[in-house]
Parts: C-alpha cells; sequence; structure tokens
C-alpha cells in the first residue's frame, strides 16, 4: 500500500516538535562540551562551586551529592540534596561551574519560597497522571469508536495531556530564573570572572533553549490531538 495512504497532515506538527528537539539537545551538548575544555581561573570544582554558593546564600541545610550519569544535575527539595553528575562534581570547568551554580538556583529558590517553584512541585503529580494516562486514554477510545460513548475517553485523554503540557509551560520560568541567580552569584562569589561568566552564560542558554524547545514540542501535539479530534462528531 502506497505510503501516503498513512500520511496524516498533522504528522508534520510532531516532525517540528522533533526537529525542535533534537536541535536543542545538540545545541546543548556542543556548547558544554566546549566549555568544559575551559578551566576555570579559580579551579573550583563544581562541587566546591556549589558549597561557595549555598554559603553565601545563607543555606547550610542542603546537602552536595555526587550521582552518575551526564548531565543528571538537579536539585531535590523534598530531601534537601543538590545532585550534581560525573562530569560536574569534580570538574573545575567553566561549563561545570554552570551546571551547578544553576542547581544552587533552585535551592535558593526553594530557601526563598519561590512561587513558581512551588506550584511547579505542588503540579508534579498531576503532571505525572497526565502524561502516564493521556496517551492509554486516547488509544482506548480510538479503538472502541472516537465517535461512539468511548470517545470521551479521547476527550479525558487530552485534557490530561493538557495538564502535562502546562507543567511544561510552568517549568519554564524556574529555569530562567536558576540560571539568573547562578549567573548572579558566580559573578558577586568571584567564582568566575570576565569571559567566564560569558562562557558560563552561554552553557545556561543551551541548556534553556531544551525547556524551551521541549514545551513547543509538548503544546505541538496537543495541537496535533485538538485538531485531529477536538472537533469530531458524536452520533
Amino acid at each position: 500500500m502506497p505510503f501516503y495512504y498513512f500520511w496524516d497532515p498533522t504528522y508534520i506538527l510532531i516532525i517540528i516538535g522533533l526537529i525542535l528537539s533534537l536541535w536543542a539537545s545538540s545545541r546543548v551538548k556542543s556548547t558544554y562540551a566546549k566549555y568544559s575544555r575551559v578551566r576555570s581561573m579559580s579551579g573550583m570544582t563544581g562541587a566546591e562551586a556549589a558549597a561557595r554558593i549555598l554559603h553565601t546564600a545563607g543555606i547550610y541545610d542542603v546537602q552536595i551529592q555526587h550521582v552518575s550519569g551526564d548531565l543528571t544535575d538537579h536539585y531535590d527539595p523534598r530531601n534537601k540534596t543538590l545532585n550534581l553528575s560525573d562530569s560536574v562534581y569534580g570538574s573545575p570547568s567553566v561549563a561545570a561551574v554552570g551546571v551547578a551554580a544553576h542547581e544552587c538556583g533552585h535551592a535558593i529558590q526553594d530557601a526563598k519560597s519561590y512561587a513558581p517553584l512551588k506550584i511547579r512541585g505542588a503540579f508534579v503529580p498531576v503532571a505525572n497522571l497526565g502524561s502516564g494516562l493521556s496517551m492509554p486514554l486516547i488509544l482506548i477510545g480510538l479503538i472502541f469508536g472516537v465517535n461512539s460513548q468511548w470517545g470521551i475517553l479521547v476527550d479525558v485523554g487530552i485534557i490530561l495531556f493538557s495538564l502535562a503540557v502546562l507543567f511544561q509551560l510552568i517549568t519554564l520560568p524556574v529555569e530562567f530564573n536558576a540560571s539568573r541567580r547562578a549567573i548572579q552569584m558566580v559573578e558577586s562569589t568571584g567564582i568566575l570572572y570576565g569571559d567566564e561568566v560569558d562562557g558560563t552564560k552561554k552553557v545556561l542558554s543551551a541548556a534553556a533553549l531544551t525547556y524551551v524547545a521541549s514545551a513547543a514540542a509538548a503544546m505541538l501535539s496537543l495541537l496535533r490531538l485538538i485538531l485531529l479530534f477536538g472537533g469530531r462528531n458524536r452520533d
């Protein structure tokens, strides 16, 4: 059977989202690789920089931990841990310090009860529910008949998927703010100087693109679902 029998014009939305995601991922990897080869003049590792930033901010109840993986860095507000990956924890590179500082930005947000971070944290269970159940419900609705009584499952699936998309959008200001805090802290503490700060800005800007691309891809997928099923007829 010819390929075009299976082609749906809305697939272009998925393709655009995929291209955006791949481009953002490639950008952050190449930028990080470039500045991971630039040693900071202070010689501080990611873990040492994180400790100085946290203490300067008056935060002493956050534990800095080494976790496996590549760019698996994250701050966990539930147990007050700042987790730094293999390429960040013990590296004195400009890229490593920038990533560590970004995670410190989240710790500072938590300490200051930054509203968007609290909202995102509260939204996690809802987003997990949406991302986990949306597609199975849509699939069941399609199998049993989108224009039958089972079609309600498609509606519910789209609504749940929209909650997952909303979580992506809520994440954006949280990440942007953490990066701004990171830049301010590495400058004010003297951890990085001059061109090093510019390098860190480029690393964090590239990382921010991955969140933007992810949100855009999710929105395009939601738009596709709405175009396909939002205006269907019910008999």
